[in-house]
Protein backbone atom coordinates (compact mmCIF):
# COMPACT_ATOMS: atom_id res chain seq x y z
CA UNK A 1 0.00 0.00 0.00
CA UNK A 2 2.71 2.49 1.05
CA UNK A 3 4.90 1.53 -1.92
CA UNK A 4 2.01 2.30 -4.28
CA UNK A 5 1.50 5.76 -2.76
CA UNK A 6 5.23 6.42 -2.23
CA UNK A 7 7.04 4.50 -5.01
CA UNK A 8 10.50 5.58 -3.79
CA UNK A 9 10.06 3.03 -0.96
CA UNK A 10 10.40 0.26 -3.55
CA UNK A 11 13.95 1.24 -4.58
CA UNK A 12 15.28 2.91 -1.43
CA UNK A 13 15.93 -0.30 0.63
CA UNK A 14 18.20 -1.70 -2.13
CA UNK A 15 20.12 1.51 -2.70
CA UNK A 16 23.92 1.10 -2.90
CA UNK A 17 27.14 2.86 -3.94
CA UNK A 18 26.90 1.80 -7.57
CA UNK A 19 23.39 3.14 -7.87
CA UNK A 20 24.42 6.34 -6.07
CA UNK A 21 27.28 6.94 -8.51
CA UNK A 22 25.01 6.53 -11.56
CA UNK A 23 22.37 8.83 -10.07
CA UNK A 24 24.97 11.43 -9.07
CA UNK A 25 26.56 11.65 -12.55
CA UNK A 26 23.14 11.72 -14.24
CA UNK A 27 21.87 14.35 -11.80
CA UNK A 28 24.84 16.66 -12.37
CA UNK A 29 24.46 16.29 -16.16
CA UNK A 30 20.73 16.93 -15.92
CA UNK A 31 21.16 19.97 -13.68
CA UNK A 32 23.70 21.55 -16.04
CA UNK A 33 21.33 20.99 -18.97
CA UNK A 34 18.37 22.40 -17.04
CA UNK A 35 19.97 25.80 -16.43
CA UNK A 36 19.80 27.09 -20.03
CA UNK A 37 16.72 25.05 -20.97
CA UNK A 38 14.70 26.10 -17.93
CA UNK A 39 15.42 29.77 -18.56
CA UNK A 40 14.65 29.42 -22.27
CA UNK A 41 11.34 27.60 -21.75
CA UNK A 42 10.25 30.19 -19.19
CA UNK A 43 10.68 32.79 -21.94
CA UNK A 44 8.40 30.75 -24.22
CA UNK A 45 5.73 30.94 -21.52
CA UNK A 46 6.17 34.72 -21.44
CA UNK A 47 7.78 34.55 -18.00
CA UNK A 48 11.10 36.04 -16.78
CA UNK A 49 13.89 33.42 -17.18
CA UNK A 50 14.33 32.95 -13.41
CA UNK A 51 10.96 31.17 -13.21
CA UNK A 52 12.32 28.39 -15.36
CA UNK A 53 14.93 27.75 -12.66
CA UNK A 54 12.23 27.84 -9.99
CA UNK A 55 10.35 25.18 -11.98
CA UNK A 56 13.51 23.05 -11.99
CA UNK A 57 13.93 23.17 -8.22
CA UNK A 58 10.98 21.77 -6.21
CA UNK A 59 8.84 19.80 -8.75
CA UNK A 60 11.60 17.30 -9.72
CA UNK A 61 12.12 16.42 -6.03
CA UNK A 62 8.38 15.81 -5.54
CA UNK A 63 8.25 13.64 -8.64
CA UNK A 64 11.33 11.68 -7.50
CA UNK A 65 9.38 10.65 -4.39
CA UNK A 66 5.99 10.01 -5.98
CA UNK A 67 6.67 9.01 -9.61
CA UNK A 68 6.85 5.40 -10.78
CA UNK A 69 9.36 6.07 -13.58
CA UNK A 70 12.95 6.08 -12.33
CA UNK A 71 14.41 7.87 -15.35
CA UNK A 72 11.75 10.42 -16.36
CA UNK A 73 13.23 13.94 -16.17
CA UNK A 74 10.53 16.34 -15.01
CA UNK A 75 10.78 20.09 -15.52
CA UNK A 76 9.66 22.91 -17.82
CA UNK A 77 9.08 21.88 -21.46
CA UNK A 78 8.61 23.87 -24.64
CA UNK A 79 5.16 22.64 -25.74
CA UNK A 80 3.48 23.15 -22.39
CA UNK A 81 5.08 26.58 -22.06
CA UNK A 82 3.67 27.61 -25.42
CA UNK A 83 0.20 26.37 -24.46
CA UNK A 84 0.41 28.42 -21.27
CA UNK A 85 1.54 31.50 -23.20
CA UNK A 86 -1.32 31.10 -25.68
CA UNK A 87 -3.93 30.61 -22.96
CA UNK A 88 -2.82 33.27 -20.48
CA UNK A 89 -1.83 35.68 -23.26
CA UNK A 90 -5.42 35.64 -24.53
CA UNK A 91 -6.58 36.92 -21.13
CA UNK A 92 -4.86 40.27 -21.85
CA UNK A 93 -3.15 41.04 -18.54
CA UNK A 94 -1.63 44.53 -18.69
CA UNK A 95 0.92 44.21 -15.89
CA UNK A 96 3.82 41.74 -15.76
CA UNK A 97 3.05 40.97 -12.09
CA UNK A 98 -0.53 40.01 -12.98
CA UNK A 99 0.66 37.77 -15.82
CA UNK A 100 3.16 35.98 -13.55
CA UNK A 101 0.51 35.52 -10.84
CA UNK A 102 -1.90 34.09 -13.43
CA UNK A 103 0.68 31.56 -14.70
CA UNK A 104 1.49 30.39 -11.15
CA UNK A 105 -2.22 30.08 -10.30
CA UNK A 106 -2.70 28.12 -13.55
CA UNK A 107 0.16 25.81 -12.53
CA UNK A 108 -1.63 25.01 -9.28
CA UNK A 109 -4.89 24.44 -11.17
CA UNK A 110 -3.16 22.11 -13.67
CA UNK A 111 -1.77 20.13 -10.73
CA UNK A 112 -5.20 19.90 -9.12
CA UNK A 113 -6.71 18.58 -12.38
CA UNK A 114 -3.95 15.96 -12.74
CA UNK A 115 -4.25 14.92 -9.09
CA UNK A 116 -8.03 14.58 -9.37
CA UNK A 117 -7.74 12.52 -12.55
CA UNK A 118 -5.16 10.31 -10.83
CA UNK A 119 -7.40 9.79 -7.78
CA UNK A 120 -10.41 8.80 -9.91
CA UNK A 121 -8.10 6.61 -12.06
CA UNK A 122 -8.43 8.29 -15.43
CA UNK A 123 -4.91 7.45 -16.57
CA UNK A 124 -6.26 5.75 -19.71
CA UNK A 125 -7.98 8.99 -20.75
CA UNK A 126 -4.75 10.02 -22.47
CA UNK A 127 -5.53 7.41 -25.16
CA UNK A 128 -7.91 9.93 -26.70
CA UNK A 129 -4.86 11.84 -27.91
CA UNK A 130 -4.02 9.82 -31.03
CA UNK A 131 -0.55 9.89 -32.57
CA UNK A 132 -1.61 11.79 -35.75
CA UNK A 133 -3.15 14.51 -33.55
CA UNK A 134 -0.05 14.70 -31.35
CA UNK A 135 2.28 14.76 -34.36
CA UNK A 136 0.29 17.46 -36.16
CA UNK A 137 0.04 19.58 -33.04
CA UNK A 138 3.70 19.17 -32.06
CA UNK A 139 4.99 20.08 -35.52
CA UNK A 140 2.73 23.16 -35.71
CA UNK A 141 3.64 24.22 -32.17
CA UNK A 142 7.35 23.86 -32.98
CA UNK A 143 6.94 26.21 -35.94
CA UNK A 144 5.02 28.72 -33.78
CA UNK A 145 7.68 28.58 -31.06
CA UNK A 146 10.47 29.03 -33.59
CA UNK A 147 8.77 32.00 -35.25
CA UNK A 148 7.99 33.51 -31.84
CA UNK A 149 11.67 33.35 -30.87
CA UNK A 150 12.88 35.03 -34.05
CA UNK A 151 12.43 38.37 -32.30
CA UNK A 152 15.47 37.53 -30.17
CA UNK A 153 17.50 36.55 -33.25
CA UNK A 154 16.41 39.55 -35.34
CA UNK A 155 16.56 42.07 -32.50
CA UNK A 156 13.04 43.37 -33.14
CA UNK A 157 9.85 43.62 -31.09
CA UNK A 158 7.05 41.23 -32.09
CA UNK A 159 3.60 40.72 -30.53
CA UNK A 160 3.06 37.38 -28.84
CA UNK A 161 0.63 35.27 -30.85
CA UNK A 162 -0.40 31.66 -31.38
CA UNK A 163 -1.41 32.22 -35.01
CA UNK A 164 1.12 31.76 -37.78
CA UNK A 165 -0.22 34.49 -40.07
CA UNK A 166 0.02 37.08 -37.27
CA UNK A 167 3.62 36.10 -36.53
CA UNK A 168 4.67 36.08 -40.18
CA UNK A 169 2.92 39.39 -40.82
CA UNK A 170 4.68 41.01 -37.88
CA UNK A 171 8.07 39.65 -38.93
CA UNK A 172 7.80 40.93 -42.52
CA UNK A 173 6.42 44.25 -41.32
CA UNK A 174 9.46 44.81 -39.06
CA UNK A 175 12.22 43.49 -41.32
CA UNK A 176 13.47 47.03 -41.88
CA UNK A 177 14.19 47.28 -38.13
CA UNK A 178 16.38 44.16 -37.88
CA UNK A 179 19.44 44.70 -35.68
CA UNK A 180 22.21 43.34 -37.90
CA UNK A 181 24.68 42.52 -35.09
CA UNK A 182 22.00 40.63 -33.18
CA UNK A 183 20.97 38.78 -36.34
CA UNK A 184 24.56 37.85 -37.17
CA UNK A 185 25.31 36.59 -33.67
CA UNK A 186 21.98 34.72 -33.60
CA UNK A 187 22.92 32.81 -36.76
CA UNK A 188 26.33 32.03 -35.24
CA UNK A 189 24.63 30.68 -32.09
CA UNK A 190 22.36 28.37 -34.12
CA UNK A 191 25.26 27.11 -36.26
CA UNK A 192 27.40 26.52 -33.17
CA UNK A 193 24.70 24.44 -31.47
CA UNK A 194 24.16 22.37 -34.62
CA UNK A 195 27.92 21.95 -35.05
CA UNK A 196 28.43 20.80 -31.46
CA UNK A 197 25.61 18.27 -31.92
CA UNK A 198 27.31 16.83 -34.97
CA UNK A 199 30.64 16.56 -33.16
CA UNK A 200 29.16 14.82 -30.12
CA UNK A 201 25.51 14.75 -29.04
CA UNK A 202 26.56 14.39 -25.41
CA UNK A 203 28.32 17.77 -25.37
CA UNK A 204 26.34 20.31 -23.30
CA UNK A 205 25.89 22.64 -26.28
CA UNK A 206 23.26 24.93 -24.69
CA UNK A 207 25.42 25.43 -21.58
CA UNK A 208 28.49 26.24 -23.69
CA UNK A 209 26.44 28.78 -25.65
CA UNK A 210 25.29 30.39 -22.39
CA UNK A 211 28.89 30.66 -21.13
CA UNK A 212 30.18 32.00 -24.46
CA UNK A 213 27.29 34.47 -24.65
CA UNK A 214 27.99 35.89 -21.21
CA UNK A 215 31.73 36.12 -21.94
CA UNK A 216 31.04 37.82 -25.27
CA UNK A 217 28.85 40.50 -23.66
CA UNK A 218 31.38 41.14 -20.86
CA UNK A 219 34.56 41.12 -22.98
CA UNK A 220 33.27 43.03 -26.02
CA UNK A 221 30.71 45.30 -24.37
CA UNK A 222 27.92 43.95 -26.59
CA UNK A 223 25.16 45.36 -24.41
CA UNK A 224 26.33 48.85 -25.31
CA UNK A 225 26.13 47.89 -28.99
CA UNK A 226 22.42 47.08 -28.83
CA UNK A 227 22.53 43.41 -27.83
CA UNK A 228 19.65 42.70 -25.45
CA UNK A 229 20.57 40.86 -22.24
CA UNK A 230 18.50 39.05 -19.62
CA UNK A 231 19.20 41.74 -17.03
CA UNK A 232 18.87 41.56 -13.26
CA UNK A 233 17.85 38.16 -11.92
CA UNK A 234 16.65 37.78 -8.30
CA UNK A 235 19.17 36.05 -6.05
CA UNK A 236 18.37 33.20 -3.69
CA UNK A 237 15.81 30.43 -3.46
CA UNK A 238 12.12 31.11 -4.09
CA UNK A 239 10.08 31.75 -0.94
CA UNK A 240 7.08 29.70 0.07
CA UNK A 241 4.04 31.64 -1.08
CA UNK A 242 0.52 30.53 -1.92
CA UNK A 243 -0.55 31.44 -5.49
CA UNK A 244 -2.81 34.47 -5.80
CA UNK A 245 -6.29 32.95 -6.02
CA UNK A 246 -8.25 33.95 -9.10
CA UNK A 247 -11.32 31.77 -8.66
CA UNK A 248 -13.56 34.53 -10.05
CA UNK A 249 -12.02 33.82 -13.48
CA UNK A 250 -12.08 30.03 -13.19
CA UNK A 251 -14.17 29.80 -16.37
CA UNK A 252 -11.22 31.22 -18.35
CA UNK A 253 -8.53 29.24 -16.53
CA UNK A 254 -10.16 25.80 -16.50
CA UNK A 255 -10.10 25.05 -20.27
CA UNK A 256 -6.40 25.97 -20.37
CA UNK A 257 -5.71 23.88 -17.26
CA UNK A 258 -7.51 20.82 -18.68
CA UNK A 259 -5.68 21.06 -22.00
CA UNK A 260 -2.21 21.51 -20.51
CA UNK A 261 -2.84 18.90 -17.80
CA UNK A 262 -3.79 16.21 -20.32
CA UNK A 263 -1.15 17.15 -22.89
CA UNK A 264 1.56 17.33 -20.21
CA UNK A 265 0.56 13.93 -18.87
CA UNK A 266 0.46 12.48 -22.39
CA UNK A 267 4.01 13.72 -23.01
CA UNK A 268 5.24 12.32 -19.72
CA UNK A 269 3.62 8.88 -19.92
CA UNK A 270 4.68 8.29 -23.55
CA UNK A 271 8.28 9.23 -22.73
CA UNK A 272 8.24 7.15 -19.53
CA UNK A 273 6.88 4.11 -21.40
CA UNK A 274 9.62 4.30 -24.03
CA UNK A 275 12.26 4.28 -21.29
CA UNK A 276 10.50 1.61 -19.21
CA UNK A 277 11.08 -0.94 -21.99
CA UNK A 278 14.80 -0.86 -21.13
CA UNK A 279 14.19 -1.33 -17.41
CA UNK A 280 12.23 -4.48 -16.49
CA UNK A 281 12.97 -3.91 -12.78
CA UNK A 282 9.92 -1.66 -12.36
CA UNK A 283 6.46 -1.05 -13.84
CA UNK A 284 4.74 2.23 -14.62
CA UNK A 285 1.42 3.09 -13.03
CA UNK A 286 -0.40 5.65 -15.20
CA UNK A 287 -2.70 6.80 -12.40
CA UNK A 288 0.21 7.23 -9.97
CA UNK A 289 2.03 9.21 -12.67
CA UNK A 290 -0.95 11.56 -12.80
CA UNK A 291 -0.90 11.94 -9.04
CA UNK A 292 2.88 12.50 -9.02
CA UNK A 293 2.71 15.19 -11.72
CA UNK A 294 -0.28 16.75 -9.97
CA UNK A 295 1.53 17.02 -6.64
CA UNK A 296 4.68 18.29 -8.38
CA UNK A 297 2.73 21.12 -9.97
CA UNK A 298 0.67 21.94 -6.88
CA UNK A 299 3.62 22.08 -4.50
CA UNK A 300 5.80 23.69 -7.18
CA UNK A 301 3.30 26.55 -7.52
CA UNK A 302 3.86 27.32 -3.81
CA UNK A 303 7.47 28.11 -4.78
CA UNK A 304 6.70 30.23 -7.90
CA UNK A 305 7.11 27.36 -10.36
CA UNK A 306 5.49 27.24 -13.78
CA UNK A 307 3.96 23.96 -15.02
CA UNK A 308 6.24 20.93 -15.44
CA UNK A 309 6.04 17.58 -17.21
CA UNK A 310 8.40 15.00 -18.69
CA UNK A 311 11.06 16.10 -21.18
CA UNK A 312 12.10 13.71 -23.95
CA UNK A 313 15.62 15.08 -24.46
CA UNK A 314 16.44 15.37 -20.76
CA UNK A 315 14.97 11.92 -20.01
CA UNK A 316 17.15 10.37 -22.72
CA UNK A 317 20.24 12.08 -21.29
CA UNK A 318 19.27 11.11 -17.74
CA UNK A 319 18.98 7.46 -18.79
CA UNK A 320 22.17 7.45 -20.88
CA UNK A 321 24.12 9.09 -18.05
CA UNK A 322 23.31 6.16 -15.77
CA UNK A 323 20.28 7.20 -13.69
CA UNK A 324 18.89 4.23 -11.77
CA UNK A 325 16.39 5.94 -9.46
CA UNK A 326 14.58 9.24 -8.97
CA UNK A 327 17.47 10.45 -6.81
CA UNK A 328 19.11 11.78 -9.99
CA UNK A 329 16.35 14.43 -10.05
CA UNK A 330 17.23 15.40 -6.48
CA UNK A 331 20.87 15.91 -7.48
CA UNK A 332 19.79 18.02 -10.47
CA UNK A 333 17.68 20.18 -8.14
CA UNK A 334 20.72 20.70 -5.92
CA UNK A 335 22.61 22.04 -8.96
CA UNK A 336 19.74 24.47 -9.63
CA UNK A 337 19.72 25.49 -5.95
CA UNK A 338 23.46 26.23 -6.12
CA UNK A 339 22.93 28.35 -9.23
CA UNK A 340 20.11 30.29 -7.56
CA UNK A 341 22.15 30.87 -4.41
CA UNK A 342 25.51 31.81 -5.89
CA UNK A 343 25.48 32.28 -9.67
CA UNK A 344 22.44 34.36 -10.64
CA UNK A 345 24.46 37.62 -10.93
CA UNK A 346 26.46 35.99 -13.74
CA UNK A 347 23.31 35.60 -15.84
CA UNK A 348 22.72 39.37 -15.90
CA UNK A 349 24.86 39.58 -19.04
CA UNK A 350 23.32 36.55 -20.78
CA UNK A 351 22.17 37.70 -24.28
CA UNK A 352 18.57 36.77 -25.02
CA UNK A 353 19.62 35.79 -28.54
CA UNK A 354 21.53 32.85 -26.98
CA UNK A 355 18.35 31.58 -25.32
CA UNK A 356 16.39 32.22 -28.52
CA UNK A 357 18.87 30.18 -30.54
CA UNK A 358 18.75 27.33 -28.01
CA UNK A 359 14.95 27.25 -28.23
CA UNK A 360 14.82 27.37 -32.04
CA UNK A 361 17.27 24.48 -32.48
CA UNK A 362 15.54 22.48 -29.74
CA UNK A 363 11.97 22.79 -31.00
CA UNK A 364 12.67 22.34 -34.70
CA UNK A 365 14.04 18.93 -33.81
CA UNK A 366 10.48 18.08 -32.77
CA UNK A 367 9.15 18.39 -36.33
CA UNK A 368 8.66 14.83 -37.57
CA UNK A 369 8.56 14.40 -41.36
CA UNK A 370 8.87 10.60 -41.54
CA UNK A 371 5.59 9.85 -39.76
CA UNK A 372 3.37 11.99 -42.08
CA UNK A 373 5.11 10.42 -45.10
CA UNK A 374 4.38 6.96 -43.68
CA UNK A 375 0.71 7.87 -43.15
CA UNK A 376 0.45 9.30 -46.67
CA UNK A 377 1.64 5.98 -48.09
CA UNK A 378 -0.36 3.69 -45.80
CA UNK A 379 -3.17 5.50 -43.96
CA UNK A 380 -4.68 8.38 -45.93
CA UNK A 381 -7.46 9.02 -43.39
CA UNK A 382 -4.98 9.45 -40.52
CA UNK A 383 -2.76 11.59 -42.74
CA UNK A 384 -5.68 13.96 -43.33
CA UNK A 385 -6.32 14.02 -39.56
CA UNK A 386 -2.67 14.97 -38.96
CA UNK A 387 -2.74 17.71 -41.60
CA UNK A 388 -6.05 19.07 -40.29
CA UNK A 389 -4.65 19.28 -36.74
CA UNK A 390 -1.45 20.88 -38.06
CA UNK A 391 -3.31 23.56 -40.05
CA UNK A 392 -5.84 24.29 -37.29
CA UNK A 393 -3.09 24.65 -34.70
CA UNK A 394 -1.16 27.03 -36.94
CA UNK A 395 -4.12 29.16 -37.99
CA UNK A 396 -6.76 28.98 -35.24
CA UNK A 397 -4.70 28.59 -32.08
CA UNK A 398 -2.84 26.04 -29.99
CA UNK A 399 -5.55 25.04 -27.55
CA UNK A 400 -8.25 25.16 -30.20
CA UNK A 401 -6.04 23.14 -32.56
CA UNK A 402 -5.43 20.25 -30.22
CA UNK A 403 -9.04 20.16 -28.98
CA UNK A 404 -10.42 20.18 -32.53
CA UNK A 405 -7.85 17.53 -33.45
CA UNK A 406 -9.10 15.28 -30.65
CA UNK A 407 -12.69 15.90 -31.79
CA UNK A 408 -11.80 14.97 -35.38
CA UNK A 409 -10.04 11.80 -34.22
CA UNK A 410 -13.15 10.79 -32.27
CA UNK A 411 -15.34 11.50 -35.31
CA UNK A 412 -13.01 9.33 -37.39
CA UNK A 413 -13.34 6.57 -34.80
CA UNK A 414 -17.16 6.86 -34.91
CA UNK A 415 -17.07 6.71 -38.71
CA UNK A 416 -14.94 3.58 -38.65
CA UNK A 417 -17.12 1.67 -36.21
CA UNK A 418 -20.24 2.87 -38.05
CA UNK A 419 -18.89 1.58 -41.39
CA UNK A 420 -16.88 -1.49 -40.38
CA UNK A 421 -15.34 -4.12 -42.59
CA UNK A 422 -17.70 -6.81 -43.90
CA UNK A 423 -16.38 -9.85 -45.74
CA UNK A 424 -18.06 -12.55 -47.83
CA UNK A 425 -16.54 -15.89 -46.84
CA UNK A 426 -15.90 -19.08 -48.76
CA UNK A 427 -14.53 -22.49 -47.79
CA UNK A 428 -10.84 -23.05 -48.52
CA UNK A 429 -10.66 -26.16 -50.72
CA UNK A 430 -10.09 -29.34 -48.77
CA UNK A 431 -10.44 -27.67 -45.35
CA UNK A 432 -13.00 -26.35 -42.91
CA UNK A 433 -11.52 -22.83 -43.00
CA UNK A 434 -13.76 -20.00 -44.17
CA UNK A 435 -11.91 -16.95 -45.49
CA UNK A 436 -12.55 -13.70 -47.37
CA UNK A 437 -13.28 -14.61 -51.00
CA UNK A 438 -11.53 -11.43 -52.20
CA UNK A 439 -8.28 -12.44 -50.51
CA UNK A 440 -8.34 -16.13 -51.49
CA UNK A 441 -9.88 -15.91 -54.97
CA UNK A 442 -8.37 -19.12 -56.36
CA UNK A 443 -8.53 -21.16 -53.16
CA UNK A 444 -12.17 -20.84 -52.07
CA UNK A 445 -15.29 -22.81 -52.89
CA UNK A 446 -18.53 -20.80 -53.00
CA UNK A 447 -21.93 -22.43 -52.50
CA UNK A 448 -24.40 -20.52 -54.65
CA UNK A 449 -27.33 -21.12 -52.29
CA UNK A 450 -25.42 -20.10 -49.13
CA UNK A 451 -24.25 -16.58 -48.30
CA UNK A 452 -21.58 -16.58 -45.57
CA UNK A 453 -20.54 -13.18 -44.24
CA UNK A 454 -18.42 -11.86 -41.38
CA UNK A 455 -19.15 -8.54 -39.64
CA UNK A 456 -15.96 -7.17 -38.03
CA UNK A 457 -17.37 -4.95 -35.28
CA UNK A 458 -19.95 -4.78 -32.54
CA UNK A 459 -23.53 -4.26 -33.70
CA UNK A 460 -24.98 -1.06 -32.30
CA UNK A 461 -27.35 1.78 -33.19
CA UNK A 462 -24.68 3.53 -35.26
CA UNK A 463 -24.03 0.67 -37.70
CA UNK A 464 -27.19 -1.47 -37.61
CA UNK A 465 -28.59 0.15 -40.77
CA UNK A 466 -25.22 -0.25 -42.49
CA UNK A 467 -25.25 -3.97 -41.61
CA UNK A 468 -28.77 -4.45 -42.99
CA UNK A 469 -28.06 -2.46 -46.15
CA UNK A 470 -24.86 -4.42 -46.88
CA UNK A 471 -26.55 -7.77 -46.21
CA UNK A 472 -29.41 -7.05 -48.63
CA UNK A 473 -26.96 -5.72 -51.20
CA UNK A 474 -24.96 -8.96 -51.04
CA UNK A 475 -28.17 -10.97 -51.41
CA UNK A 476 -29.14 -8.92 -54.45
CA UNK A 477 -25.73 -9.52 -56.02
CA UNK A 478 -26.06 -13.29 -55.47
CA UNK A 479 -29.49 -13.46 -57.07
CA UNK A 480 -32.63 -15.41 -56.15
CA UNK A 481 -30.91 -18.75 -55.55
CA UNK A 482 -29.81 -17.99 -51.97
CA UNK A 483 -31.60 -20.18 -49.39
CA UNK A 484 -29.31 -19.68 -46.37
CA UNK A 485 -27.47 -16.77 -44.73
CA UNK A 486 -24.71 -17.66 -42.28
CA UNK A 487 -23.42 -14.81 -40.10
CA UNK A 488 -19.93 -15.43 -38.74
CA UNK A 489 -20.19 -13.54 -35.42
CA UNK A 490 -16.68 -14.15 -34.07
CA UNK A 491 -15.83 -10.43 -34.27
CA UNK A 492 -19.14 -9.24 -32.78
CA UNK A 493 -18.56 -8.69 -29.06
CA UNK A 494 -21.72 -6.72 -28.32
CA UNK A 495 -25.21 -6.15 -29.73
CA UNK A 496 -27.17 -3.22 -28.31
CA UNK A 497 -30.96 -3.01 -27.99
CA UNK A 498 -31.41 -1.11 -31.28
CA UNK A 499 -29.38 -3.71 -33.16
CA UNK A 500 -31.27 -6.63 -31.58
CA UNK A 501 -34.54 -5.21 -32.88
CA UNK A 502 -33.00 -4.86 -36.34
CA UNK A 503 -31.60 -8.41 -36.23
CA UNK A 504 -34.98 -9.86 -35.28
CA UNK A 505 -36.66 -8.06 -38.18
CA UNK A 506 -33.98 -9.25 -40.63
CA UNK A 507 -34.39 -12.86 -39.50
CA UNK A 508 -38.18 -12.65 -39.91
CA UNK A 509 -38.01 -10.80 -43.26
CA UNK A 510 -35.61 -13.39 -44.66
CA UNK A 511 -37.79 -16.21 -43.37
CA UNK A 512 -40.74 -14.75 -45.30
CA UNK A 513 -38.56 -14.85 -48.44
CA UNK A 514 -37.68 -18.49 -47.79
CA UNK A 515 -34.16 -17.76 -46.56
CA UNK A 516 -32.93 -19.37 -43.34
CA UNK A 517 -30.67 -17.25 -41.09
CA UNK A 518 -27.90 -18.96 -39.07
CA UNK A 519 -25.27 -17.60 -36.67
CA UNK A 520 -21.84 -19.20 -36.16
CA UNK A 521 -18.94 -18.51 -33.82
CA UNK A 522 -20.76 -16.19 -31.40
CA UNK A 523 -18.65 -15.58 -28.29
CA UNK A 524 -20.03 -15.85 -24.74
CA UNK A 525 -21.17 -12.23 -24.21
CA UNK A 526 -22.88 -12.23 -27.62
CA UNK A 527 -24.65 -15.53 -26.88
CA UNK A 528 -25.88 -14.02 -23.62
CA UNK A 529 -27.43 -11.13 -25.55
CA UNK A 530 -29.00 -13.48 -28.10
CA UNK A 531 -30.76 -15.33 -25.26
CA UNK A 532 -31.62 -12.31 -23.08
CA UNK A 533 -33.04 -10.27 -25.97
CA UNK A 534 -35.22 -13.10 -27.26
CA UNK A 535 -33.44 -13.33 -30.62
CA UNK A 536 -32.76 -17.01 -29.97
CA UNK A 537 -36.50 -17.68 -29.97
CA UNK A 538 -36.83 -16.13 -33.43
CA UNK A 539 -33.61 -17.67 -34.72
CA UNK A 540 -34.07 -21.12 -33.20
CA UNK A 541 -31.44 -22.90 -31.11
CA UNK A 542 -30.85 -25.31 -33.99
CA UNK A 543 -29.48 -22.37 -36.02
CA UNK A 544 -26.76 -21.32 -33.55
CA UNK A 545 -23.39 -23.00 -34.16
CA UNK A 546 -19.91 -22.93 -32.67
CA UNK A 547 -18.10 -22.95 -36.01
CA UNK A 548 -18.86 -21.70 -39.51
CA UNK A 549 -18.38 -25.02 -41.29
CA UNK A 550 -20.96 -26.66 -38.98
CA UNK A 551 -23.51 -24.01 -39.91
CA UNK A 552 -22.79 -24.47 -43.62
CA UNK A 553 -22.90 -28.26 -43.42
CA UNK A 554 -26.28 -28.08 -41.67
CA UNK A 555 -27.70 -26.40 -44.77
CA UNK A 556 -27.27 -29.54 -46.87
CA UNK A 557 -27.79 -32.26 -44.27
CA UNK A 558 -29.24 -32.77 -40.84
CA UNK A 559 -26.49 -32.74 -38.25
CA UNK A 560 -26.66 -34.74 -35.09
CA UNK A 561 -24.75 -32.58 -32.63
CA UNK A 562 -23.17 -34.12 -29.56
CA UNK A 563 -23.94 -32.78 -26.10
CA UNK A 564 -20.63 -30.92 -25.96
CA UNK A 565 -21.27 -29.37 -29.41
CA UNK A 566 -24.65 -28.14 -28.22
CA UNK A 567 -23.14 -26.80 -25.00
CA UNK A 568 -20.41 -24.89 -26.84
CA UNK A 569 -22.92 -23.51 -29.36
CA UNK A 570 -25.65 -22.53 -26.92
CA UNK A 571 -23.97 -21.98 -23.53
CA UNK A 572 -24.98 -18.76 -21.81
CA UNK A 573 -24.92 -17.23 -18.34
CA UNK A 574 -27.81 -18.29 -16.20
CA UNK A 575 -29.72 -15.50 -14.55
CA UNK A 576 -29.35 -15.45 -10.78
CA UNK A 577 -32.60 -15.71 -8.90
Amino acid sequence: MFKRILPFLSWLPNYNRTTLYGDFIAGITLGIMLVPQGMAYAMIAGMPPIYGLYASLVPPVIYALLGTSRQLAVGPVAMDSLLIAAGIGAMNFTKTEEYIAAVIFLTMLIGMVQLLFGIIKMGSFVNFLSKPVINGFTSAAAILIGLGQLKHILGITLPQSGKVYVLLGSIFKNLNQVHLLTFGLGIVVILLILGLRKINKKLPGPLLIVVLGILGVVLFGLEGQGIEVVGKIPEGLPKFQLPVAQWDQIGKFLPIALTVALFGFMESISIAKSVEEKHPEYELDANQELRALGMSNILGSFFQSLEVSGSFSRTAINDEAGAKTGLSLVFSSLIIAAVLLFLTPLFHNLPTLALGGIIIVSVFGLIDIKYPVYLWKNRKDEFLLLIATFVMTLCIGLIEGILLGVLLSLLLLVYRISNPHIAILGRIKGTNYYKNINRFVEDVEIENDILVLRFDAQLYFGNKDYFKKQLYQFLKQRGKGVKYVVLNAEAINYIDSSATVMLERVILELKEKGIQFKIAGAIGPTRDILHQSGIIAVLGEENLFAQTFEAVDSCSKTLERSSIQKKVSLQTKKKSL
